[in-house]
């Protein structure tokens, strides 16, 4: 389901808005100085229209509801989120200050990513997260592209709605997806969402001010993560995180996530191959990770 495209479309010249295949369209690639590119799930059309840099100005501009100062903060972290979800990512020239960026000047380059919630994507993975009425702490983990988010946004949304409290740390905005305070994507009646900060200190703030029974976050991974989500789980809270990687030797290369590995901090750790499809479960059991993919729900 795309939800509120007319804040991308009302960018692109209304010839080229009008031959658009909105429900199959993933991306929209425009470049300065160059064709813009259409990215469908099955196929890529490149556009006769090419861009100029002061248009490419003026998409941003639009898209910041003519205030840039006010998107100042997410553009510094490479993206503006607009009204449906829909993800814009900018490139240009980085200014820094003091190690940070400070903003991106002279923008070159902008990628538009079409929101799509896919409502029951975690349907399987659904019932390997709640057993007998109990939630367990899990790493879901899949290679780039396979759909943990999707999937996260999706479990969240379900485990929310059946009486759980969640408090969803979405540091890069890509699962609640908040324009202007409000959250653009469903992630259910009972989940409290922190944006635009990192995991290990919205973990953190959560914990001490919104009493949740469960943090959610996606692709952990750091130190730092690793510290907040065993601060959390100390204090009697539930987690439920994502990571990168395709098997389980691949995960333990990550030295932050195999210390969570080895402190049998998952109940679960869950392998997708492809959104919602489940490749196998490690279920800690007897203190011992075992991998039961043969009884998959």
């Amino acid at each position: 389901m795309v939800k509120n495209i007319q804040a991308i479309l009302r960018v692109l010249p209304r010839d080229i808005s009008n031959n658009i295949n909105v429900d199959r369209l993933e991306e929209i690639r425009i470049r300065a100085n160059r064709n813009i590119i259409l990215k469908y799930m099955d196929k890529e059309e490149v556009l006769d229209y090419i861009p100029t840099q002061k248009e490419i100005l003026s998409c941003v501009q639009v898209f910041c509801d003519n205030s840039i100062y006010s998107y100042q903060s997410q553009i510094c972290n490479g993206f503006i989120t607009l009204m449906g979800g829909h993800r814009v990512g900018l490139t240009g020239n980085i200014a820094m200050k003091d190690g940070q960026i400070s903003n991106i000047n002279y923008v070159s380059s902008l990628n538009i990513r079409i929101a799509k919630e896919i409502i029951g994507a975690s349907e399987k993975v659904f019932s390997q997260v709640i057993e007998n009425g109990n939630i367990n702490n899990t790493l879901i983990v899949s290679p780039p592209g396979c759909g943990k988010t999707t999937v996260l946004r999706d479990l969240i949304r379900c485990i929310s709605n059946v009486g759980y409290t969640i408090s969803l740390i979405d540091e890069r905005g890509e699962i609640a997806a908040m324009y202007k305070g409000v959250p653009q994507n469903d992630v259910g009646l009972r989940t409290d969402v922190l944006d635009n900060v990192t995991k290990s200190l919205g973990m953190k703030i959560a914990v001490r001010t919104m009493a949740p029974q469960i943090i959610a976050a996606d692709e952990i991974g750091v130190k730092e993560d690793v510290e907040a989500i065993n601060y959390g789980i100390c204090s009697g809270i539930k987690g439920i995180f994502t990571a990168h990687g395709s098997n389980i030797d691949e995960l333990k290369l990550n030295k932050c996530l195999y210390e969570l590995y080895e402190e049998k901090i998952f109940q679960k750790i869950i392998f997708l191959e492809k959104k919602g499809i489940i490749k196998n479960v490690y279920t800690l059991d007897n203190n011992m990770y075992i991998c039961d993919d043969e009884n998959l729900s």
